[in-house]
């Protein structure tokens, strides 16, 4: 049995048959919707099962979404939970007195640069330390701070030597009664030590020290020494001085405490 013509109606005979869009068609039915150009099966496009040609087809555009009540219950919900969320990392920030700054690429690259910049200024601080100021560096009140050093050193030798003729204590006083009297050399009589040696030679048996910097004598009752140096026989003259021998240069004399570690 023969179908009928989608769009006539009429008896579709198989030599002027048209099969396309799940219709049957007559030949010169098969046209258009809009501008009834005849179409064939290459040039056709098809909307809704209906025929088009390709300046006529239907554009498919978005389709509106209602702002019904159940869409607005749901946009208003979500403003209310942003604002509760809002409000709960203001009170947890409120006290702390900063700003949270986002991790950016550009703040990553400032602050690796600052910290190669401060590692740098470290090491050259450290070297400068180290190896010590250099004649060119050396600054006026560095200068009046060495010789106000010195000048209070030497203002206590006098007090030191009062000290070993007249404070000396009961210890000393009665090792000096056990030694036996000096013996008659016939005229002859030794040569006395130097008083700096009188002075500052403390009893044997002291500490061990390691030099931890260089240190260059200030004066004639120093001794210099290097980083790395051996210092035995140490004896603490005060807070800021010792007294001991560099093991290396054999050399004895006072040496500041800070430029000194225990071993």
């Amino acid at each position: 049995m023969n179908p009928n013509c989608a769009r006539c109606g009429k008896i579709v005979y198989p030599t002027e048959k048209v099969n396309c869009l799940d219709k049957f068609w007559h030949k010169s039915c098969f046209h258009c919707e809009t501008c009834k150009m005849t179409l064939n099966m290459k040039n056709y496009k098809g909307y809704e099962k209906k025929p088009y040609c390709n300046a006529h087809y239907p554009k498919q555009s978005f389709t509106m979404v209602a702002d019904t009540p159940e869409n607005l219950r749901l946009k208003q919900q979500s403003e209310l939970q942003s604002q509760i969320r809002y409000k709960e990392e203001f009170e947890k920030n409120k006290g702390k007195g900063f700003s949270v700054v986002a991790d950016t690429p550009e703040l990553q690259r400032i602050k690796k640069t600052q910290d190669q910049i401060s590692n740098i200024k470290y090491h050259e601080e450290f070297e400068r330390s180290r190896m010590g100021p250099s004649p060119s560096e050396g600054s006026e009140p560095e200068r009046r701070s060495s010789l106000e050093s010195g000048g209070y050193r030497r203002a206590e030798q006098p007090h030191q030597q009062h000290q070993a003729h007249h404070g000396q204590p009961a210890a000393n006083v009665y090792q000096q009664q056990q030694q036996p009297p000096p013996s008659q050399s016939y005229g002859y009589k030794e040569p006395a030590a130097p008083a700096s040696s009188q002075r500052n030679a403390p009893p044997g048996g002291g500490k061990r020290f390691r030099a931890v910097y260089d240190y260059n004598a200030a004066d004639e009752d120093e001794v210099s020494f290097q980083d790395g140096d051996t210092i035995i026989n140490v004896q603490q003259i005060d807070d800021g001085w010792m007294y001991g021998t560099v093991e290396r240069t054999g050399d004895t004399g006072m040496l500041p405490a800070n430029y000194v570690e225990a071993i």
